[in-house]
């Protein structure tokens, strides 16, 4: 194994993440049929990786796959990765990445004809974060524009599962860039209910309290949770609602809950305001409470990243 480059997971087997490749007819590429979910590290340790690990497992029941590794020998495979990329990256932090597909299917490349026999392909893989990417979020906040392609309503597909069937959200994406491509598509339901973005949850703040999507609607992330365990901590209330685009115009305050960046300040909807228009006072709190859990200064790790 050469150790002068990042390694991966495929299969039983580490290999250098540059040879690690799916075949044409993976049903994950032919379609769609894979689960996914994602780690990152702080001071180099991975935080919250049975919660992540545990929901994977819990989408691959639902998608009908079935792991060839045990939720433990995946945690140990995971540490591997962790432990022999940040040789290669001191003082970095990484994302991992967890992909489950339902495996290769040589005899047709479509739904029908599909083996009875099918082996999951499993792959983890890491990256450097970021940080840099970032850093404009930190400081000046997320303008979050709805696309017209609204969010698949779980009567289709569970919005519990973590996925890679999101082509409507890169289509959201294309058209909400086509007028601005710093904004961050936020996607509405098939009644007109805020539900999520692309990659993270949304939260308002508003007469006190935090309130969230109902859970129907949305993937619970990890991240959501934490933020509820901080709320509880210094005792603001937190619930489900539905959420429409009055309220988040009116809300003194909104949020993205995400793993890379944590919780990232939402400052405008639609072209208009949220409160004063810049981050604010209790998200910055949130994340300074979130630094002393992990032992680092995440705002300070984004805002300034080079």
């Amino acid at each position: 194994m050469n150790k002068e480059e990042p390694i991966a997971y495929l299969n039983g087997m580490f290999i250098p993440t540059s040879e690690c490749r799916l075949p044409v007819y993976d049903l994950g590429i032919v379609l769609g049929a894979s689960v996914t979910d994602f780690v990152r590290t702080f001071n180099g340790k991975p935080y919250r990786m049975e919660d992540h690990l545990k929901r994977l497992y819990r989408s691959c029941k639902y998608a009908s796959i079935e792991p060839p590794l045990s939720l433990d020998e995946s945690f140990e495979v995971s540490m591997k990765l962790i432990e022999h990329n940040l040789e290669l990256e001191p003082g970095r932090e990484l994302g991992l990445i967890y992909y489950i597909t339902a495996g290769e299917n040589p005899i047709y490349a479509g739904s029908a004809g599909i083996s009875d026999e099918l082996k999951p392909t499993v792959v983890q893989h890491t990256f450097p974060l970021p940080f840099s990417m970032w850093s404009g979020l930190f400081r000046d906040g997320i303008h979050c524009v709805t696309p017209s392609v609204r969010h698949w309503p779980p009567e289709c597909l569970s919005s519990k599962i973590k996925n890679r069937n999101r082509l409507h959200f890169w289509v959201g994406e294309q058209e909400v860039h086509l007028a601005d491509p710093k904004v961050m598509p936020l996607y509405l339901d098939i009644n007109g209910n805020i539900t999520e973005t692309g990659g993270s949850n949304f939260l308002i703040y508003k007469d006190g309290e935090v309130i969230s999507p109902r859970s129907r609607n949305i993937l619970w992330g990890i991240s959501l949770t934490v933020v509820t365990e901080i709320l509880s901590e210094i005792g603001i209330t937190f619930r489900e609602d539905d959420i429409q685009a009055y309220d988040v115009i009116n809300a003194q305050e909104a949020w993205v809950p995400t793993t890379p960046y944590c919780l990232g300040p939402v400052v405008k909807f639609n072209g208009k305001n949220i409160g004063d228009g810049r981050p604010g006072n209790l998200w910055r709190r949130i994340i300074d409470i979130w630094s002393k859990r992990v032992g680092k200064d995440i705002y300070s790790e984004i805002v300034h990243s080079k």
